[in-house]
Formats: structure tokens, sequence, C-alpha cells
């Protein structure tokens, strides 16, 4: 097995999930309590990496990445380097191609605490920000670890964009399945195996974890 590709994967995908998780909260509370008209068309947008071809969205990030793009400019005259084929442009790859698997549970499990325990704070004269922590995000916590779950291990089984974006570099963008990839092109099955079998034991506990969260009601508060 090629343990340097499985921990770039691991490191990816803790390091998407935690950006993903700062930037897709208040992402996916708008989402959950804005009265906007228009809202439909964010959600379509935060939902296109669901139904668009990893090779056509990887397509468009490697153009907006690079150099000639605004992005990739600015990136080249700030660090001096390019974010195609780099650790770094992989990952802001991985948070777009990601990001639905975050904001939808989230936004979600939002929607779905009692809007007479938001009103009653608000009543109180508690802020929306502390309401939110206060109120929210302890009602929503399966939805957290449930967004938490599931973008680690999409970012884990990428393969199109990593590939389009990051390409094939050891140590630097190849991951867990360009690594699978490369050993069926070169006929070692074996490593193949036992790689794919890490992947579907990470795959299996998560689709596990994820059902029984969805099973559970979990509730900050003893019953009375």
């Amino acid at each position: 097995m090629d343990w340097q590709a499985v921990w770039l994967s691991i490191r990816l995908s803790a390091l998407t999930t935690l950006i993903l998780l700062a930037l897709g909260t208040p992402l996916a509370h708008w989402i959950a309590f804005s009265e906007r008209r228009w809202k439909f068309l964010v959600e379509s947008v935060v939902s296109l990496p669901l139904v668009l071809p990893p090779t056509v969205l990887g397509f468009y990030i490697l153009l907006a990445m690079s150099p000639r793009s605004p992005a990739g400019a600015l990136y080249a005259r700030i660090t001096g380097g390019m974010l195609p084929f780099s650790f770094q442009g992989l990952l802001a790859a991985s948070v777009l191609y990601s990001l639905p698997f975050t904001v939808q549970p989230l936004a979600a499990a939002f929607a779905s605490v009692d809007r007479k325990l938001l009103e009653a704070s608000w009543c109180l004269g508690v802020s929306r920000s502390r309401t939110f922590r206060r109120v929210i995000a302890p009602l929503s916590l399966h939805g957290i670890t449930t967004a938490a779950i599931l973008t680690f291990a999409h970012t884990m089984g990428e393969f199109g964009v990593v590939l389009m974006v990051g390409g094939n570099i050891a140590g630097v963008t190849r991951t867990v399945s360009i690594s699978i990839y490369d050993s069926v092109q070169a006929l070692d099955y074996a490593a193949a195996g036992w790689t794919s079998l890490f992947l579907i034991a990470i795959s299996f506990t998560v689709l596990a974890v994820t059902h029984a969260f969805r099973r559970r009601s979990w509730s900050p508060w003893p019953m009375s």
C-alpha cells in the first residue's frame, strides 16, 4: 500500500473538512433561514458539483487557477508559485468539489430546529449570533457531525477533479485514488486491491456512523 498517498489523502481530507465547516456554516445558516426569492439560485450553485462530471468541474477549476487568470496571477505574485499541480491548488479544488456535502446536511439540520425556540431566544434579547451558539448549534450537532464525516469521506475518494487539477506528483498531489489507478495501470493488482479495501473500509465506516446519527435523536437537555 502506498502510505505516502494515504497520509496525503488524510491531510487533504482533514483540511478540506475544517475549511468547509468554517465557510459552509454561515452559508448553510443563510440557506436555512433566508426568505430571499432568489435563494434557490444559491442552492443550485452549491449543489452543482453533485451533478457535474468531475472532469468538467476540474477543467474549469484548472482554468480559474491558471497563471493567466486573475486568481492564479495574484497567487503567483504573492507566493511565486502556481496553484495548478500543487497541494494548495488541490485543496482549493477539493473545497469546491465537496461543498454540497457540507452545506446540505448543515442547512437541513439548522432548518429542523424548532422555530419557537429561536423566537423565544430573540424575545429574551439574545442576539442572533449568540442564539446560534446557544440554541441552533447544540440542537444541530448530529447535522454538523454528519457534514464533517461525509466531507472527509468524499474527499478521500476524489479522483476526477484531483487528476485534472493536481495531476500525479508523488508526495504532492498523488492521493489514494490516484495510487489505485497507477497500480492498475502497472498491473499491480495486489497493491490496488489492498488500497481499495482500505477505501471500502473507510466508506463503510462513514455510512454506518452517518446512518447511526440519523437514527439517534440527540438533545443537549435531559428529557423530563
